[in-house]
């Protein structure tokens, strides 16, 4: 038998210290972009309850405006947009993760125009890294990528010219390496871009034929033997895969068809394929997969399936442990094998609204919010469950954030914290 002693135990004491130290930083950094890493929508916190109660909420605060844009985190500080139409002002928050207060905001004059009834003038989710946060402000008067570091300061802007649209704006920003990527698609002028995070000079600059505004954000992929892409999806253009580094485009398919649609929903990876998906409302929609290959310096790409019914138009698909989930704008839900698309089951998740929002998955349990406030919780297995439905009491047709083992949800004009260890 081995005897520690205090002085045996001081070392192994640190080293706990620092392990819980460093698995606590890197798992509150894990949400920097829309729906988290790689836009994969997925976490492993394991301390958000399914069912809510007032005692649950750390905290909810009252935002200075509306919007439909998603929380982004980065350690303890939570970024989020709001816009305030009477006072033609737009504003980029850091709200402290551990109490709700906030930081510091920094307002953005704008014009009012034209968008959807369902839109918003805050729609762009930042993306946010170790140094700075990114926001996309898209607006018929003119567009801009801001840079602001964490004290709130600008560090620079890019001018992307006006978005002339008439639904509005809603595309969001990545990070990837050293750059800020983003997709503009709408009338004319539209253009696939990426600049240096660190000056806000242009890296490489794709144009697009424009007929079609979308608003899908794009994912970086990445499989054994295959160079890393970024992937772009556009309801004309189809399914894209361009070299983050110089801007080539290794590979396209054109999967969606030419009848009126829009690509919202954003793609997703999983090992070697990516799940995309466009529609119309109230016409067809798909969910494809498609899988990309490489034969020396060669490139193509192959449609492995797709699903039309019940498919999502505006939610953004969702895999996890080995499933496909589709999470419809009805609330139609499709489980499905992600390899094959195997329908395991198609069930409607209830709910008093549709679903403008996508879902989100936290340890095996998939989160999505309705509009009318009710986030619905189901199991994310092979037997449909309805696990909680939580009304928050306020419009919301946005995506959870998940971070430090909380969940943030925003709301029309709110901000609740749900979760964690409590202190």
């Amino acid at each position: 038998m081995i005897f520690l002693t205090p002085r045996r135990l001081a070392p192994l004491y640190l080293a706990l210290l620092l392990s819980t130290l460093v698995s606590s930083s890197a798992g509150a950094r894990e949400w920097t972009r829309f729906r988290g890493p790689n836009g994969s929508g997925v976490s492993a916190a394991k301390t958000v309850p399914a069912k809510w109660k007032e005692s649950d909420f750390n905290w909810k605060i009252t935002l200075p405006g509306k919007g439909i844009s998603s929380p982004v985190v980065w350690d303890e500080l939570v970024f989020v947009t709001a816009a305030d139409n009477a006072a033609q002002k737009r504003t980029l928050l850091a709200i402290s993760a551990r109490d709700g207060k906030a930081r510091w905001a920094k307002d953005f004059p704008y014009k009012t125009y034209r968008k959807h009834r369902n839109n918003s003038y805050a729609s762009n989710t930042p993306a946010v890294d170790s140094e700075r946060v990114y926001t996309l402000w898209q607006s018929k008067g003119g567009s801009q990528l801001v840079a602001n570091d964490h004290a709130g300061a600008e560090s620079w802007r890019y001018d992307l010219g006006p978005y002339l649209h008439g639904q509005g704006g809603g595309t969001s920003p990545i990070i990837f390496e050293g750059m800020v990527i983003i997709s503009n698609d709408h009338k004319k002028g539209s253009f696939l871009m990426a600049v240096d995070r660190a000056t806000g000079k242009e890296r490489w600059k794709i144009p697009r034929e424009g007929k079609r505004a979308c608003y899908s954000t794009p994912c970086v992929f990445s499989s054994d033997g295959r160079p890393t892409e970024i992937v772009f999806v556009h309801c004309f253009e189809g399914i894209v895969g361009v070299d983050p580094q110089s801007g080539r485009q290794n590979w396209m398919i054109d999967v969606f068809g030419t009848f009126p649609q829009r690509a919202v929903g954003s793609p997703v990876a999983w090992k070697d394929l990516v799940i995309a998906n466009s529609g119309a409302l109230n016409g067809g929609k798909n969910a494809v997969v498609v899988r990309p290959s490489t034969s020396g310096k060669k490139h193509g790409v192959k449609e492995v399936y797709r699903i039309s019914r019940s498919a999502p138009h505006v939610p953004s698909p969702l895999a996890w442990d080995g499933k496909l989930f589709l999470w419809s704008d009805l609330g139609v839900v499709t489980c499905c094998k992600v390899e094959t698309g195997e329908i395991i089951w198609q069930k409607r998740a209830g709910g008093g609204g549709n679903f403008h929002g996508s879902p989100v998955c936290v340890d095996g349990r998939l989160f999505c919010a309705d509009d009318k406030g009710t986030v619905v919780v189901l199991s994310a297995s092979e037997k449909f469950e309805v696990l909680g439905r939580n009304e928050l009491g306020d419009t919301c047709r946005s995506t959870p954030a998940v971070s430090g083992g909380r969940m943030f949800v925003r709301t029309e004009s709110r901000l609740f914290s749900v979760g964690g260890k409590k202190d």
